[in-house]
């Protein structure tokens, strides 16, 4: 059977899978990452996973991958196939597409940055599917986010577009990694809420998910935290939507977990604050921690459709 080698590389953990013509997930697998072994013994293991999904296509499959896609975080040069820089995995400069086309006997490889290529498959086969233009935003450790435009993802001019946590709604908010104050990242993450909730509650331990149960419970001290949260979020989607006009704003990543408890007061402060601009369907992402993977698999199959037709 046809099939491409998808792999998506986080931090902590790699996931894999071997995808058919029709987006079909024909075998999964995951592993850890093992970052903390070091960058070349992360490269390493992304080869040898690779070549293990090979030789499970052709003992199961009856033939070899035909192509293969990898997500990878960080800044890549998708067009080069070199995946710059990972501050998380602490490689530079690291010859993706040709060390894999050359583990898996010359078959091409795409390169991909990973939330793009989660919003890819988001947008095609996902919660945007249909919608021609929207924007993914996963609400994760950070906020990133990817722009889709009629079935692919805007990377921009130097690879950077989408970065919408790093839009300052509070000029005079908290510090942010990134050396401004006030950006969406530092206020509206995962991380933030669950470095918020531990102050407010005196819990050390205690994460977004904490905050989003005591919210529900009716805890005040959550409720403003939560609020704050949301506040700061609404206004960076606002200063999206007016820049993109997007038809569907979706939104991922582990506070979108806490379902209808963000949604229901996000679309309220959305729609608080929009004027003259159209308020685009406010949803949460449907593929979960499978979106890089399966985008992964997208990015592999075009890169075959694009071989073809040239």
């Amino acid at each position: 059977m046809k099939h491409v080698i998808a792999l998506d590389v986080g931090g902590t953990g790699m996931k894999a899978a071997l995808v058919g013509a029709d987006g079909t997930l024909l075998h999964e697998a995951r592993r850890a990452t093992g970052r903390e072994r070091g960058p070349d013994a992360v490269v390493e293991s992304i080869l040898a996973f690779a070549a293990e999904l090979r030789a499970h296509g052709e003992q199961h499959l009856g033939e070899s991958a035909v192509a293969a896609g990898v997500a990878v975080p960080g800044i890549i040069d998708a067009e080069n196939g070199i995946a710059v820089y990972a501050s998380n995995l602490g490689w530079r400069d690291v010859p993706m597409r040709t060390l894999l086309g050359e583990r898996l006997g010359g078959v091409p490889v795409a390169l991909g940055h990973d939330v793009r290529t989660g919003g890819l498959a988001e947008g095609r086969i996902g919660a945007g599917k249909g919608a021609d233009r929207f924007l993914f935003v996963p609400l994760g450790t950070g906020i990133a986010g990817a722009i889709g435009i009629t079935g692919t993802i805007e990377a921009g001019a130097h690879g950077y577009a989408g970065e919408i946590g790093h839009i300052v709604v509070r000029p005079d908010g908290p510090a942010c990694g990134c050396g401004q104050r006030g950006c969406l990242e530092a206020l509206a993450s995962a991380s933030a809420v669950s470095r918020a909730w531990a102050a407010a509650s005196g819990d050390p331990e205690a994460d977004a998910a904490d905050c989003a149960k005591a919210v529900e419970s009716g805890d005040p001290a959550a409720v403003r935290v939560w609020q704050d949260a949301v506040d700061a979020l609404a206004a960076g989607l606002v200063t999206a939507l007016t820049l993109l006009d997007p038809r569907a704003l979706i939104i991922g990543g582990g506070l979108a977990e806490a379902g209808e408890t963000l949604f229901v007061p996000l679309r309220a402060a959305v729609k608080e604050r929009v004027t003259f601009q159209k308020l685009p369907d406010i949803v949460p992402a449907a593929l979960g921690d499978t979106a890089g993977c399966l985008g992964a698999g997208l990015l592999a199959w075009d890169l075959l459709s694009t071989e073809v037709s040239a």
